[in-house]
């Protein structure tokens, strides 16, 4: 009799949580002072840890892909087609309604409307939408060689586009002149000093290879187990991606913002090293307990701790706390700088705000509330 497919694994679990809940570390830096050196991104070319944040995140949705797609077993072509958009679409809207939200703002005259026009269309949460979307959709109906070969092509075709359609400078790539043609400089994130989105149109191309390779790296594991040998194998697969883009980076730089193909194969290979470290700890040494129990709080409801941080901070940002001061600004200058002024007090900051969202969490985790899309 063959064994039961697991439907959980805790090294995946583990590392889901511990990629949110650095999320909202990187998310919530606090004002008054400039983050630590590792929790702000890179500037245009090169790498920080924050960089391997989101990626990462999408590599675990592929990773979750491979458990929850043995759902669709049984059902029609049809119906997981329906399931698969479904799903894609709401994560697609959140994105959208939280950019918008709260959906009104304070000045001198009073609260007034956002308006729509203005309104950020893609975004952190719309790109794991769309690319949960096309790399489930993918993987359903097409041979795995199929896969792989679509995936080599957004990698390299990328790499084509962005060579040919411009250079890699902010302004002048491909994917900046797309995003400003087809949504406009009013729709575009507004961070970078210039109306620049970094989760735009074209860079999510290879961003489906990260949901990709998480995919059949949680499928691997699924169907071989936790053992010496795939540790061994995930530690070569990422000492072998992690080659390939340093070499790649010398013609094609490894640049977050952009998206380029040699950060896919560089986070990728990161987040296996990671992953085959939990594996090994977790899984052969039976290294449990409390670190475990705390980062799989974040691992149980990633999507509404996510959003839930996210909310909270915007709040703070948009409610008023006179001298001209937001209530974020209020409170970073009235506690954590005086408290430990500089960086310190930064992430003092961001730590309470992580801790806020992970005791939501917890008492959802006690009360068995997990929400799903």
């Amino acid at each position: 009799m063959s064994s039961p497919i697991p439907t959980r694994n805790l090294s995946l679990d583990v590392l889901r949580g511990m990629t949110v809940c650095f999320m909202i570390i990187v998310n919530s830096p606090g004002t008054g002072a400039t983050p630590f050196g590792p929790l702000e991104h890179a500037a245009w070319h090169g790498f920080t840890p924050t960089d391997l944040v989101f990626p990462c995140f999408l590599f675990v949705v592929g990773n979750a892909m491979a458990f929850a797609m043995k759902k669709f077993n049984g059902l029609s072509n049809t119906q997981v087609v329906w399931k698969i958009l479904r799903r894609s679409a709401i994560i697609f809207l959140l994105g959208y309604l939280m950019y918008w939200f709260p959906f009104f703002h304070h000045t001198e005259k009073g609260w007034v409307f956002n308006d729509i026009g203005h309104t950020r269309i893609m975004g952190v949460l719309q790109r794991i939408g769309l690319c949960y979307g096309i790399a489930s959709l993918m993987i359903w109906f097409l041979p795995k060689r199929m896969v792989w070969i679509l995936s080599l092509i957004f990698l390299f075709g990328y790499w084509a586009l962005l060579y040919f359609g411009g250079d890699y400078s902010m302004a002048g790539n491909l994917g900046q002149k797309l995003d400003l043609a087809i949504l406009g400089p009013n729709h575009l994130y507004n961070g970078e000093g210039m109306p620049f989105d970094p989760e735009g149109i074209l860079s999510t191309m290879p961003a489906i290879v990260n949901v990709v390779i998480g995919y059949y790296v949680g499928l691997f594991i699924r169907e071989k187990g936790s053992g010496y040998e795939t540790v061994a194998k995930l530690l070569l697969a990422a000492a072998a991606l992690i080659s390939i883009a340093y070499f790649w980076h010398w013609v094609f730089p490894i640049n977050k913002k952009l998206w380029t193909s040699p950060f896919v194969l560089y986070t990728c290979g990161l987040a296996m090293m990671i992953l085959g470290a939990l594996t090994y700890f977790i899984d052969i040494r039976n290294v449990r307990g409390r670190w475990t129990d705390f980062f799989g709080v974040f691992g149980k409801n990633p999507l509404f701790i996510y959003l839930l941080s996210e909310i909270i901070l915007i709040l703070f940002w948009v409610i008023p706390a006179g001298n001209g001061q937001s209530l974020y600004e209020a409170i970073n200058a009235s506690v954590f700088q005086r408290l430990a002024p500089g960086p310190i007090g930064s992430l003092l900051f961001a730590l309470t705000v992580m801790s806020t969202c992970w005791l939501v969490g917890w008492l959802m985790d006690k009360r068995k509330i997990y929400i799903r899309v």
